[in-house]
């Protein structure tokens, strides 16, 4: 053999870029072009189809970035060329081969009918004219800027509309018919998988031999300058290398056509309505001319932004998931972040996404997909079972920096023992384009290979939506039976969990959080966001409480539809690449505007019901929104407070410091403004590490390698600036009205300042934290550090429903790479006897190190990530003012951990009327908590009582209605009955560890 694979392959793409690839459109004819191009905002094809359209010259340059521009396309067919032999190419000016991340356009019939979508690597569009040969399309062009460029992380204006300026981006390319040779474009797959395999297999191997000595022969027999004329004869050259299977022990893969669509990222959410049609569409049209080709698309927001912005599109979806092939999966409202948002809200992803799926497209799902979340909580597995999900799906894990994963299909254990099976794709990509190159990473990067013989490739361009091609599947088509190749087979992913689980029911087991060793950073970036997301999160609570307590007792109508609008718009903003913080400025600046309008909308809800529940009177009372008793009012009650605790008093000290007491907490602020003492009464010990502080701030460098906002990365702690190494611009102390005494540190640094606002209430056994940062760095951390004098070899950091124990100890890479966790609204540091509470209302990045003492013994502190200032995607990401809060608990225990932290984030309420209101429910319990009241989900006006064991421990409870129930069942988290009924209005109920239980009580006509 005088030719190697190195010669055949050059020679190979000298052929096809100069010959083959320009043989399958021999000739082209233009179009003639004209355009319209819309002063702001997008419009709809009804608003563009009767404007003025100006004539459009070739090589035209347009497209401000953001804006759109219409073309219509007119022509007639050339004399002599076959309909079925024609299609029209569409160049809107594409500058790199990346679909989603540039310019892009979707394609009408005159009709308003679509027809399909054009970008980079599918910018064809099928001939349909009239009887005479004419045709007219329209195409809506959207000149979306290629914000991330070639990944450099640099700070870009094109983040937002506001600050991305008026020059044109892009230049019209060649629009026009083009006649297609069918034969040269099936000859130019065959090359591609046949050389895309050569380079996988080894040279010595006589497949190897084989596939090149029939290439050589191939690129003999096909005529450069007639490829029309010889394409056939080449094909037959090289069809019994296609024709040779595949060994009977090759892997098999379950190939699902799919497009993830980041539902706000690189662009805001309403350039993601338009996606999803273009996506969607290009997925249908598909569909007509391939039977073997399947979708799959989750997300049941994209569904609805479909059903309402392009109706007639949604109605061709839903034909086609009434016949199996465009297939909903995933069962959520968007595919969110896992990591911060709270178990209600996770629950509800999953009720208001499952029911949008059964009421408008007659789909139960069973497969959870999320693909790119960064991280999965460990209370995942059970709200996953109990919303009534079979498997799991994920692909992020294979971007850990440092560990992998064991297994990529297994039994994931939650901390309640809930198991789900999951599965991560070994092609570590979720936009596959089934080259072989990834089917065969695909074979040997499968972990459960010879106990199990299957897994999934979902194929397709994505994050900016797209799709599969025509090319995916011809080369599906040649990969289904292949030599040298796993098996390839086209079908839904119930397909493949169905077949898989089968095949590996003793699968192994995950157990706990699957952590993402990448993207730590997303737990602080965009902090309005966060809080934002953390308000509307307990605003949703508090107006479904009050509502029901006001309708149950008094008939005021329940608000169904507005809080359903509510609870939508929130769970689309904890979408992935928002609440992380990870989306241009555009995006956050809009989540900021929408979480401020939920808020004001919740609000008003909450004022209307407890008006409807105290009457018009003028005495003061308190609406206590939070499961536990705190200042003389029951939980979930409204009456007047117990303010008989004795009022905070303070001293200064001799070095300039502060002293201050209310009788069951003793603080002690040094000259510096740092908490160095916090003693409580009852224990007499000391809660500060010896030579420490409780409020230490320190200003670290925080330059990530590469993704900016996603990111934090560990030699962050080698560059820190201490923040309290003389002394505060003032150090003051305020009484209040209130019986407080509150001391005020400010101090300077940089361009920045801080506030800390260090308050004692009367008869408060915590010490609240309120810090006010004026923020004006770049590229800057923020850390706020306590140092307790605790030797915990864990702490517990709450999640959904629960808490995780995280080690306090770097022992192995595993624990090393988690150097930055996340945490909900407390953190317990704790060893056997004593503990320490640390709470926050909106802080969601933490970090726990162990520090040793002088003479032996160690102490540990609990940092906590309180702002970053990243410059890409958003340059100008949390400049500003912010507030926020925390609470430092000592001797306390994990039930004091979840007091404070329902306490920080669900404060009492002021209101004024003439009588009390008493709560729906009576619980008596040491560890379980109520979670949520509200109205049943179908409006029977049934009341739906959530709650959980919240130690960790096995848990009793004795819950009792306090209004006139006809009994109650326990239902899965859907709220669909389990078989589990009591007639009585009371019921004592024993909990698994951590267990979620819902009931729902029957209200009497």
């Amino acid at each position: 053999m005088h030719d190697d694979r190195s010669h055949v392959q050059a020679r190979l793409r000298r052929f096809t870029r100069e010959r083959l690839e320009p043989a399958v459109h021999p000739e082209f004819q233009p179009l003639q072009v004209a355009h319209w191009s819309v002063p702001d905002e997008p419009v709809p094809f009804t608003d563009a189809v009767d404007r003025e359209y100006e004539p459009t010259p070739a090589g035209w340059t347009w497209g401000r970035a953001w804006s759109s521009t219409w073309f219509r396309l007119s022509g007639r067919l050339p004399e002599g060329w076959s309909p079925e032999h024609t299609e029209i190419v569409c160049d809107l000016g594409f500058t790199a081969d990346r679909p989603g991340f540039q310019v892009e356009g979707l394609a009408f019939r005159p009709d308003g009918s679509v027809l399909k979508a054009v970008s980079p690597r599918s910018h064809h569009l099928p001939f349909e004219a009239d009887a005479e040969g004419d045709i007219t399309l329209y195409i809506e062009a959207a000149a979306n800027p290629d914000v991330a460029g070639e990944w450099t992380f640099a700070a870009t204006p094109f983040g937002d509309k506001l600050t991305s300026g008026d020059a044109a981006l892009y230049r019209l390319g060649a629009i026009g018919f083009v006649r297609r040779d069918e034969t040269a474009w099936e000859l130019l797959q065959d090359i591609r998988v046949l050389s895309g395999l050569l380079l996988e297999l080894p040279q010595d191997s006589p497949r190897h031999h084989a596939i090149v000595r029939r290439l050589e022969r191939m690129l003999d027999i096909v005529d450069p300058d007639d490829v029309a004329g010889t394409a056939t004869l080449a094909r037959e050259a090289i069809a019994p290398l296609l024709a040779s299977p595949a060994h009977a022990s090759s892997h098999r893969i379950v190939a699902v056509g799919h497009a993830h669509i980041d539902s706000a990222w690189l662009w805001p959410t309403r350039e993601t309505i338009r996606k999803v049609a273009r996506t969607f569409a290009n997925a249908l049209e598909l569909m007509q001319r391939h039977p073997e080709f399947v979708f799959a698309a989750s997300s049941a927001q994209q569904y609805a932004w479909l059903d309402e912005h392009h109706p007639a599109l949604f109605a061709r979806v839903r034909e086609q998931v009434r016949a199996g092939r465009f297939v909903p999966v995933g069962g959520m409202w968007v595919e969110s972040d896992t990591n911060m948002p709270g178990g209600e809200s996770m629950i509800r992803q999953f009720l208001h996404g499952k029911r949008y799926f059964r009421e408008r497209l007659g789909v139960e799902t069973e497969e959870v997909w999320l693909p790119d979340s960064f991280g999965y909580s460990a209370a995942l597995p059970q709200i996953v079972r109990g919303t009534g999900n079979r498997w799991f799906l994920t692909q992020k894990l294979s971007w850990s920096q440092v560990n992998q994963l064991p297994h990529h299909t297994f039994w994931w254990e939650g901390i309640d023992g809930t198991r789900v099976f999951t599965h991560l794709p070994p092609a570590d990509t979720y936009n596959s384009e089934l080259t072989p190159a990834e089917l065969l990473h695909t074979e040997r990067n499968f972990k459960d290979a010879g106990a199990a013989t299957t897994s999934l490739v979902p194929f397709g361009f994505g994050d900016g939506g797209g799709g599969p091609t025509r090319e995916m599947l011809a080369a599906a088509a040649r990969s289904r039976d292949l030599e040298g190749l796993p098996r390839v087979e086209i079908a839904a992913p119930s397909r493949f969990f169905a077949d898989a689980e089968a095949e590996y029911p003793d699968a192994p087991v995950w157990s706990g959080e699957m952590y993402l060793e990448l993207h730590r950073g997303t737990y602080t970036s965009q902090l309005r966001t966060k809080q934002g997301n953390r308000r509307s999160e307990q605003l949703l609570h508090e107006a479904e409480l009050w509502s029901a307590t006001a309708a149950v007792r008094t008939g005021e109508p329940y608000p169904y539809d507005e809080l359903r609008r509510a609870w939508e718009n929130v769970l689309l903003l904890q979408f992935h690449d928002i609440l992380p913080g990870s989306s241009i400025a555009w995006v956050h600046r809009e989540a900021e505007r929408d979480h401020a309008r939920i808020q004001e909308e919740l609000t008003a809800i909450v004022d209307r019901s407890a008006a409807a529940l105290v009457g018009t009177g003028s005495t003061p009372l308190v609406a206590n929104p939070t499961p536990l008793r705190g200042r003389g009012v029951d939980a979930f009650a409204i009456a007047a407070p117990d303010e008989t605790a004795s009022a905070a008093t303070w001293e200064r000290r001799p070095d300039g410091g502060l002293l201050v007491d209310n009788g069951v907490l003793r603080a002690v602020i040094d000259a510096h403004g740092l908490v160095v003492s916090l003693v409580d009464a009852v224990s007499g010990r000391e809660a500060v590490a010896p030579g420490g502080a409780a409020n230490r701030l320190v200003l670290h460098r925080d330059t990530p390698n590469e993704w900016d906002a996603w990111d934090i990365d560990d030699h962050y702690r080698r560059n820190a600036t201490p923040l309290d190494a003389g002394h505060p611009d003032s150090l003051d102390v305020v009484a209040g009205d209130d019986g407080s005494a509150a001391v005020i540190v400010v101090r300077s640094f940089g361009a920045s300042r801080v506030t800390q606002r260090l308050t004692l209430a009367p008869g408060a056994p915590a010490l609240d934290l309120e810090l006010v940062i004026d923020w004006h760095e770049s590229q800057k951390l923020l850390k706020l550090y306590t140092d307790i004098d605790v030797h915990a070899d864990f702490t517990a950091a709450e999640t959904q429903f629960g808490h995780i124990n995280r080690v306090t100890h770097e022992n192995t890479s595993w624990e090393a790479a988690r150097f930055e966790f996340c945490a909900h609204r407390w953190v317990h540091i704790g060893e056997p006897g004593y503990g320490v509470a640390v709470a926050n209302d909106s802080t969601y990045g933490h970090d726990a190190r162990r520090t040793p003492r002088a003479g032996g013994g160690r102490s540990t502190t609990l940092g906590m990530s309180l702002i970053r200032a990243p410059r890409f995607p958003d340059p100008v990401a949390d400049q500003g003012t912010h507030t926020l809060r925390v609470a430092l608990r000592p001797n306390a225990g994990i039930r004091d951990a979840v007091a404070e932290g329902y306490r920080l984030n669900r404060p009492v309420r002021r209101v004024v009327g003439d009588h009390a209101a008493e709560a729906l429910f009576a619980l008596r319990s040491e560890t379980v908590v109520a979670e949520t009241v509200k109205l049943a989900d179908d409006e029977s006006g049934d009341v739906i009582l959530r709650l959980y064991e919240s130690a960790g421990g096995r848990g009793s409870v004795s819950v009792t209605a306090l209004f006139d129930s006809a009994g109650c069942e326990r239902t899965d988290l859907l709220e669909r009955a389990t078989g589990d009924a009591h007639d009585a209005s009371s019921a004592t109920l024993e909990l698994r560890p951590f267990e979620i239980v819902t009931l729902r009580y029957r209200r009497r006509p």
